[in-house]
């Protein structure tokens, strides 16, 4: 899969609202939001003309750049919500909710979706026991989600799950410091996620 390399803040720049791909970082004055909360690039800066496709484009990217997934990862996802019962705009968030390295993330086992996405890769993570490295698997109720014994002496972990200590996971997860795991107890309702996105405009884009 093709990587993003450049600087992520110039993503969060060209959506208009942080993104927090940097962790703590984009709680801080250092944020280039605060900064520059413009587009990047030389006309950045410019008023642009607003139309319904753009409008519509913006809710798309905002929403796979928050979640730090490709295209083609993205309207896969779409698809998948498309077969399914209910709304597909609650339906395709609610599958990108769901990934390993985004549930890692809200367990508060990575600083950014990013991290914890090295994380799950580099073998830290074990899924109901067992080790997982994909960071793309779909978890389901009841699954739990914890870190390798191995890796809880790790110095980098132990301040990582201080952190975590400190922070509240969505209601839709258990997490117990003590464990170090987490489990999901359902999956998530539309206003338990917290993706800054209109997800009827990603509808209405993949639907043309």
């Amino acid at each position: 899969m093709a990587r993003y390399t450049e600087a992520v803040c110039k993503l969060c720049r060209r959506e208009g609202q942080k993104l927090f791909l940097k962790g703590d970082r984009c709680y801080t004055g250092k944020c280039s939001i605060e900064r520059r909360a413009y587009a990047p690039g030389q006309h950045g800066a410019a008023r642009k003309k607003t139309t319904e496709y753009s409008t519509q484009l913006r809710a798309k990217q905002t929403a796979r750049r928050y979640y730090g997934l490709s295209e083609s990862q993205f309207h896969k996802y779409y698809e998948m919500a498309a077969r399914k019962t209910g709304v597909t705009g609650e339906q395709l968030l609610r599958i990108c909710e769901s990934r390993l390295d985004n549930v890692v993330y809200l367990l508060g086992f990575g600083s950014s979706r990013s991290e914890a996405r090295q994380i799950v890769n580099h073998g830290h993570i074990l899924l109901n026991g067992i080790k997982t490295d994909i960071p793309s698997v779909l978890l389901k109720a009841g699954d739990v989600v914890s870190v390798k014994d191995t890796s809880r002496t790790n110095e980098q972990f132990k301040k990582i799950i201080e952190e975590a200590a400190k922070k509240s996971v969505p209601a839709w997860l258990e997490f117990s410091r003590d464990k170090m795991e987490g489990r999901v107890l359902s999956l998530p309702e539309r206003d338990q996620i917290g993706a800054p996105v209109e997800e009827h405009l990603i509808v209405e884009f993949y639907s043309k």
